[in-house]
């Protein structure tokens, strides 16, 4: 990479981890000091964890497009705003409503697609794989400062201090964006025409990567509505120590994914990669199972977070290979509304099914996920994902 593009690569990535941290600290905690907030209930809490994926996902594509048109910087400033604005609300509310309210405006502030964009027209194609890898991981590195300070965030001044974190870290990734990462050239942006958006729609790979990012985040959602409680319950972890299981997880999974990663875009298996990576999916019901005890759940974890965190790196790379360039603004705003779509299906669901029957019941849900994943797959595999040279 030439020093534009590790500048730029820089900012990006640091954007995400500040702009994720927040959103990530929420998980590991929420259904632990949720039932504080006035007419809390599991599935209320479950729709509170995965509300700002639904306004991600309805404006998603709109800020997209938008960012075809106005430029990525402008959208993701705009997004920034709304962000903080967001987990202000939140921070002052008492009410479970009023956290809803809050988590919603977080996720109006949708600037994934644009961010995705963005990293793609500052890369060369050939760099454009180690620029969305070192964004997935980056994903990743929040995921896992997330673990670690939410627990201790929330012990000190509950939800609402996370929230107050949160909306700094989001004035904080402004002038990150603003001092490091510098502005694509600028070519005849004359936006995505209703033929670019045919082509785009017509093409098996994009669908493939859009289902992907779905069920990806619908699981990890899912997951952590339970999985903080059995924690707590089946390990006798207190929650302020719940970081020492995450990270130490969390940072064996990045070191075995990257090789992983390399191996799969060298010779060119990413979908067979991606196939053994769903199968790994598969360890996360299965932790939730109550047959699975002690040390065994551990080993469960640091396996779907494995696979996670592969297929976290793998799919935006390909993504922003198969779209059409004039309108590839849009075509991560499609996958970036499945991903938080996901997020919000998960949470959701999988709150009203662990009221009704516990984690049992959630890791029966996560299962039958993974089947419908599977087969939606099984019938694209004519359809290859192409792999630039390493």
């Amino acid at each position: 990479m030439n020093s534009t593009e590790r500048r730029a690569l820089a900012g990006l990535a640091s954007l995400y981890v500040f702009r994720m941290l927040g959103l990530f600290m929420v998980l590991p905690v929420l259904s632990l000091y949720g039932s504080d907030y006035v007419g809390s209930t599991p599935a209320l809490l479950g729709l509170a964890l995965g509300a700002y994926g639904l306004s991600q996902a309805i404006l998603q594509i709109p800020l997209g497009v938008l960012s075809d048109r106005w430029g990525r910087k402008p959208v993701i400033f705009l997004g920034l705003v709304v962000f903080a604005l967001g987990s202000v609300v939140a921070a002052a509310t008492d009410s479970v409503f009023g956290l809803i309210a809050g988590r919603l405006l977080q996720g109006a502030g949708a600037i994934a697609a644009a961010t995705m964009a963005l990293a793609a027209d500052l890369t060369r194609d050939e760099n454009r794989g180690k620029a969305m890898a070192v964004i997935g991981a980056s994903i990743g590195v929040a995921f896992v400062l997330a673990v670690v300070l939410g627990p201790l965030v929330a012990g000190v001044g509950g939800l609402s201090a996370i929230f107050w974190l949160t909306a700094v870290l989001a004035l904080l990734a402004m002038l990150l964006v603003w001092r490091l990462v510098p502005n694509p050239e600028r070519k005849e942006r004359r936006g995505p025409q209703s033929g670019d958006f045919s082509k785009l729609l017509a093409e098996g790979s994009v669908w493939r990567l859009v289902c992907g990012v779905f069920f990806l985040h619908l699981l990890l959602t899912a997951l952590f509505v339970p999985l903080p409680l059995l924690l707590v319950e089946q390990l006798q972890l207190p929650s302020e120590q719940h970081w020492k299981l995450y990270a130490p997880l969390m940072l064996g999974a990045f070191v075995v994914m990257l090789p992983l990663m390399r191996m799969a875009e060298k010779r060119q298996q990413v979908p067979a990669a991606m196939r053994l990576a769903l199968l790994g999916l598969v360890f996360g019901g299965v932790a939730l199972m109550p047959s699975v005890q002690g040390s065994w759940i551990v080993v469960c974890l640091g396996l779907f977070f494995l696979a996670f965190n592969l297929l976290e790196a793998l799919l935006p790379a390909q993504l922003t290979r198969v779209a059409p360039e004039e309108c590839r603004g849009a075509a991560t705003g499609f996958y970036a509304t499945a991903q938080f779509l996901g997020a919000f299906a998960g949470g959701s669901i999988a709150g009203i099914l662990y009221g009704q029957g516990g984690a049992g019941l959630v890791a029966t849900f996560i299962l039958g996920v993974l089947v419908v994943w599977s087969i939606s797959w099984w019938q694209l595999r004519g359809t290859r994902v192409p792999v630039a040279s390493a």
